[in-house]
């Protein structure tokens, strides 16, 4: 196999270029740097290697073990981790056929039952119940990558208790904006340069950062960014050196949700549990503010405890992304 391109690699597995530098970061994947191209390029050894975490992740196998794992050549090392991972999974399991169990019980004492609803008074049932602690549904053992995929999605769907619904109140920001391979790399370090060299912490310590994919047209989920912009929030007399610009922000309603691993499956997910509410539209595109540069009405990914995140030096592996997609209360 010929070297794959970071975008050409993004693309066939699906996943963000992000995705791609994270694992790079953190040693999972190393790509190789010719001198005569301007991309990071991949082998068939490191694609090889990132089939094998793309399986380790949807079989729920954390990072930190899938490096333990592919860094070590003793087999004990991942019959440890797997032997976690099945532990975990024996417990939901047992868990869900109780819950089985229990629900058959009650549809039984129903059908005996007159047509009033009412749940069966048994203070046993309701220890068993109540002591109950399932986090998501179970998938049984899969032959093929195809079935895998439909495992992973079942067990990734969002639930209303997996989503917050936040208020964004209008600020003033200052936004940096870059394109091409490695943008949101390149906008996130005009912002931390702007916020140490300004001071912003010690004048504004509640400051927020947001930054999101602005290139025209819908953003597709394992397409690399083609233009990134960051924001963070500063006091509306604030000078800002260019090529910074300053917005203004007006605020607005969100659905919000913790980016759970670095593959960026949850943006779909997100998006498909607005799309399915009862109680909310997608306002997806609404301009929220005015940005001649960029596009505006986005998405945002928000950088989860800002001033700490910057003070420990900007590293990608202290980040923490909140995903906040735009509505709006239906009627």
């Amino acid at each position: 196999m010929e070297l794959q391109t970071i975008s050409q690699v993004s693309k066939y597995f699906s996943i963000s270029t992000r995705t791609l530098r994270y694992y790079e970061q953190i040693g999972l994947i190393t790509p190789i740097k010719k001198e005569d191209f301007a991309y990071r390029v991949y082998d068939i050894e490191t694609i090889t290697r990132l089939r094998q975490i793309i399986i380790l992740r949807k079989l729920r196998i954390p990072l930190k073990q899938i490096a333990e794992i592919l860094q070590s050549a003793d087999a004990r090392i991942a019959i440890e981790a797997f032997e976690r991972n099945l532990i975990e999974i024996e417990d939901e399991i047992t868990a869900l056929s109780t819950i089985r169990s229990v629900i058959k019980a009650f549809i039984e004492h129903l059908n005996l039952g007159s047509a009033i609803f009412a749940l069966p008074d048994d203070e046993g049932l309701l220890e068993i119940v109540d002591s109950l602690t399932v986090s998501k549904i179970n998938f049984k053992e899969e032959k093929s990558m195809e079935q895998l995929n439909e495992a992973s999605e079942k067990l990734s769907k969002l639930e209303d208790k997996d989503v917050r619904i936040v208020y964004l109140p209008p600020m003033t920001v200052a936004a940096a904006y870059a394109s091409g391979e490695g943008c949101e790399g390149k906008a996130g370090d005009m912002i931390t340069k702007f916020v140490q060299e300004s001071g912003l912490l010690k004048i504004k310590p509640d400051a927020r950062s947001f930054g999101f994919d602005c290139s025209k047209g819908a953003a597709v989920l394992g397409e690399p960014s083609h233009v990134y912009e960051m924001w963070v929030s500063i006091p509306g007399d604030l000078e800002i050196p260019a090529p910074l610009v300053k917005r203004t922000f007006d605020g607005g309603l969100y659905a919000a949700h913790v980016l759970r691993a670095w593959d960026f499956e949850d943006w779909r997910l997100l998006r498909e549990w607005v799309n399915a509410s009862d109680k909310y539209d997608n306002d997806w595109g609404s301009p929220r503010w005015i940005s001649p540069e960029t596009v505006a009405g986005q998405g945002f990914e928000e950088t989860l405890n800002f001033y700490n995140f910057v003070q420990k030096g900007g590293k990608m592996e202290d980040l923490q992304l909140d995903l906040l997609f735009p509505i709006k209360e239906k009627g």
